[in-house]
């Protein structure tokens, strides 16, 4: 099955969860409920942008766009985080004011639908286990809809405990769950967004010791200006100016060692680059170029 197809198999299923939770909710007056259904919603979003990045992905590059839109499903993913982090910042505020003021909770309707929910969250979760690490869209997409499922068992758990107890504020405790189940996961995958959208180094690839390799090797002088980023998941480049000997200009030789250099990147480090681009240069050209900047 193809990423599109998962996904848009698991958005019907977030749908269909997510309209079952709004009723509960509004049944049962429950806030854990309410608050499933409001992460439901933002999964259901996501997954609509997860969806339209994804096909947006598929586009050839052209030379307006070298890199195609590769980059949407990194953009995908940071707006997704957003959405959800404001979500669980609303849940953790209501939660706290139902802990000082609990109103009344059907449990019985709460307990199904929160039965109801996890049902479907697993059903999602099989759709996406497979491939989840294919992309930061699918990545995203499976750990919402995780953290749907963690959420619906503390549903379950809190109607349970108001059903033998009488203690109301069992919802509240279960809506702070969902709620720090959804704000530190979403803070990371956050973070990785933005580290990618900023152009920092790949996570597992040490620029020192990828400069201290191509240093090592036959009539390489000096490696400088060297950079590397991810324009997508497993899309990795790097680019920099290699100073060789000058008489490697004059024989021939260079070609031979730009190849050497590419086939580094790409196999020696646990991150392999098979996008790089190197500028050959002597180093009287180095350091004239230097004078100019």
């Amino acid at each position: 099955m193809s990423d599109r197809k998962r996904l848009t198999a698991a958005l019907a299923v977030t749908l269909s969860i997510m309209t079952v939770g709004i009723i509960g909710a509004a049944w049962s007056g429950s806030l854990a409920l309410l608050a499933d259904a409001g992460h439901m919603l933002t999964d259901a979003m996501g997954l609509v942008i997860a969806l339209v990045a994804a096909s947006l992905a598929l586009r050839p590059p052209t030379m307006k766009r070298t890199w195609g839109f590769k980059r949407a499903e990194v953009i995908a993913a940071a707006v997704q985080a957003l959405i959800l982090l404001s979500i669980g910042v609303f849940v953790l505020v209501e939660a706290v004011r139902r802990l000082l003021s609990a109103p009344e909770v059907a449990h019985g309707p709460m307990l199904w639908f929160g039965i109801a929910g996890l049902a479907g969250n697993i059903v999602a979760l099989a759709i996406l286990s497979s491939s989840r690490s294919n992309s930061f869209n699918l990545r995203a997409a499976f750990l919402e809809v995780l953290n749907d499922a963690l959420g619906s068992v503390a549903v379950i758990i809190g109607a349970v405990v108001i059903a033998t107890t009488g203690w109301t504020r069992a919802d509240a405790i279960a809506s702070l769950f969902i709620g720090a189940l959804i704000v530190p996961r979403t803070i990371v995958l956050l973070r990785d967004t933005v580290h990618v959208l900023l152009a920092s180094t790949p996570k597992g690839l040490d620029l020192r010791e990828v400069r201290e390799h191509m240093l090592s090797m036959d009539h390489v002088e000096d490696v400088h200006d060297l950079h590397a980023e991810l324009i997508a998941t497993g899309v990795p480049v790097i680019t920099g100016h290699v100073v060789i000997r000058n008489e490697c200009m004059r024989d021939g030789h260079a070609m031979e060692i730009l190849a050497d250099l590419q086939t580094c990147v790409a196999s020696h480090f646990d991150i392999p680059v098979g996008h790089a681009t190197f500028q050959l240069e002597t180093a009287e050209h180095s350091s004239r170029e230097r004078l100019v900047h």
